[in-house]
């Protein structure tokens, strides 16, 4: 059989919408379905456009009407429509008649696919700019099952006719990336963005599955978001699948626990433990409705220069095995860290750092581009229902317990620091384990890289296994050292 998807090698400059649509059009395998709710048929029309699309486009649908498209889809337990749910639905039906109404016998070689989405654009009051799904199911192969590539998308601009076009010009490029960049994934998410600025539209969650993906992790695919600038966070579970940030972070209590994690150790998983007690413990903190975040923050995965990627799959994998929650962030300070969840959640938030981690906070340097200072940021970090839970240290030239008592700030914050402190906004943490202070991640790292003995006891059960059947952060194991060595 001869190729199908060609490369696109031949490309030295951006496609245009136009050029990507028809090119879809005229590969004479290509065929499949449209089905989009909520912002008029804005991709498919493009298709319609570009000439040629008769061999593509076996069926287009728009099921605005709630009762017909509950009666087509199924309704939702929720009752909502703007849903990934809905949208896996709408992919599955839509495959499904595909398959049973195209003969595969008449047709061998055609490569099925189902582009759908589920969109709210602006409201009249204009004070909700709108969110949508989007995806498509496909084949590259006939014989082969079916990829999959599902996105969410927060719409900036606040005119409906605008978000409109964006969509449109959206799945186009999701189409066309999921045939000709599909071997390319980091690629295809930039190109997502063709014709389209930043400015207006944020892709918060992505994921990839299916045949054609099965080498790509979605949490590496999270960190491009970020890096490319595509939207300030992520967040992602223990089964390495992005969550989508409103869905997991809405009404609910958050404890947020910021770190290098390079690797975990007993000490983070200590602060958390001891942290976590004494958030439930809080007025207006449900256990059924508490989340607990890691988040690791792009500027520390820029700490020594560009972001080394396997490090950070490195780190995200050892906190995935613990079973935690990872969010990946472009915040440097806390207090846009806090202004993130209060987008979602009005509950209280906690959040539990060192005592280094404080005493930045109360450094002026951090804030120079706030017009108010350090008190603009403070009154943004304070303001909410929020407390900090501060993790004691051990004087490293002295012995001496660090507390909140008897930190030493900045003679300039000293009176800032008091007022935050005597309004039970700073707490210690005092049930903490005494013989684990002297633990600290660069030296566990530097015990790993170099060899040393003894790091195992100062990681979680179960990390250091992990890092060397792995060979996690430059572990390597005996026998290949041993090959090394001669």
């Amino acid at each position: 059989m001869p190729e199908i998807i060609p490369g696109d090698k031949n490309f030295q400059t951006i496609p245009s919408i136009k050029d990507k649509a028809l090119r879809i059009n005229l590969n004479e395998h290509i065929y499949g379905t449209f089905a989009e709710i909520g912002a008029g048929q804005e991709t498919v029309r493009n298709f319609f456009r570009a000439g040629g699309a008769s061999g593509t486009i076996a069926k287009t649908m728009s099921a605005y009407d709630k009762d017909f498209s509950d009666a087509i889809y199924g309704e939702e337990p929720d009752g909502r429509y703007v849903t990934e749910s809905r949208l896996k639905k709408m992919l599955s039906h839509e495959v499904k008649l595909i398959e049973e109404r195209i003969s595969r016998e008449k047709h061998p070689n055609k490569l099925f696919f189902a582009f759908a989405n589920t969109v709210a654009t602006i409201d009249f009051a204009k004070q909700y700019l709108g969110h949508g799904w989007v995806g498509i199911r496909y084949q590259t192969n006939p014989d082969e099952a079916y990829s999959e590539i599902v996105l969410h998308i927060r719409f900036k601009e606040t005119e409906a006719v605008l978000q409109q076009q964006t969509l449109g010009i959206l799945g186009v490029n999701l189409i066309y990336g999921a045939y000709y960049k599909h071997d390319q994934p980091k690629k295809l998410l930039r190109y997502l963005y063709d014709h389209i600025d930043k400015d207006k539209l944020e892709i918060d969650t992505i994921n990839f599955t299916g045949p054609k993906f099965e080498a790509v992790d979605n949490r590496l695919m999270s960190l491009q978001l970020i890096k490319n600038g595509m939207t300030e966070a992520v967040i992602f579970g223990p089964d390495g699948n992005n969550i989508l940030p409103a869905r997991i972070l809405y009404k609910k209590n958050v404890l947020a626990l910021r770190g290098s994690f390079r690797p975990v150790t007993k000490v983070n998983m200590d602060m958390y433990e001891r942290s976590y007690e004494m958030f439930l413990k809080e007025n207006r903190v449900d256990l059924k409705k508490t989340l607990v975040i890691f988040e690791i923050t792009l500027s520390n995965l820029r700490a020594e220069g560009e972001i080394d990627e396997q490090d950070f799959m490195d780190r995200a994998r050892l906190l995935c095995s613990l079973g935690q929650t990872v969010m990946i962030s472009n915040f440097q300070e806390y207090y846009k860290l806090v202004e993130y969840f209060s987008n979602y959640t009005k509950s209280r938030m906690g959040l539990t750092m060192g005592i280094n981690n404080l005493v930045d906070i109360f450094d002026e340097k951090y804030y120079r581009h706030l017009s108010g200072g350090i008190l603009e940021a403070f009154g943004k970090l304070f303001f909410k229902d929020l407390k900090v839970y501060l993790y004691p240290m051990l004087d490293p030239e002295t012995g001496e317990l660090i507390t909140s008592d008897n930190l030493k700030v900045h003679p300039r914050m000293k009176e800032l620091y008091k007022f935050f402190k005597y309004n039970g906004k700073l707490v210690d943490i005092t049930d903490f384990n005494p013989d684990i202070l002297s633990v600290f991640s660069r030296e566990v790292l530097k015990k790993i890289e170099q060899d040393e003995s003894g790091w195992e006891e100062m990681l979680p059960e179960g990390v250091a296994h992990l890092i060397k059947e792995k060979e996690l952060f430059n572990y390597k194991k005996p026998a290949k050292k041993a090959i090394a060595s001669k």
